[in-house]
């Protein structure tokens, strides 16, 4: 039977190559390469991990999910050093929106926001 691989959220943003920048110098992703003439996608990755970057119309009403649905991420990922993770951006100047702690449902976690608002969580499960 076939396994699904990965998987890739899709943020749209309002300008692809500031959104794949910013997840460049402060998050750590890298990027190969934009499409589209003028540039409207991008895929920035790190440790074999994908987001899809999209270049929203200029007349779209961007809502992060947080927004609309309180305490709700548009990506999340575990990682295993959540505060080493977090202390790189602290130091990269990422903007963080909450600042790590354990949560209720076991998970030692902070966020982030890009350009756009979309809010995203790094967490890692605490061993009981």
């Amino acid at each position: 039977m076939t396994q699904i691989q990965a998987v890739a959220p899709v943020l749209l943003v309002r300008d692809v190559v500031a959104a794949a920048n910013y997840f460049r110098d402060q998050l750590g992703f890298a990027y190969d390469r934009f499409w589209g003439e003028p540039f409207d996608f991008c895929m920035v990755r790190r440790d074999g991990h994908t987001v899809m970057l999209s270049q929203a119309p200029e007349e779209a009403d961007l809502q992060p999910y947080w927004r609309v649905v309180d305490k709700m991420w548009n990506a999340y990922f575990w990682v295993t050093d959540v505060e080493a993770i977090y202390a790189e951006y602290q130091q990269s100047g990422a903007k963080i929106d909450y600042h790590l702690g354990i949560k209720p449902y076991g998970v030692k976690e902070f966020g982030i926001q890009d350009l756009d608002g979309h809010d995203i969580a790094f967490g890692q499960v605490i061993e009981d």
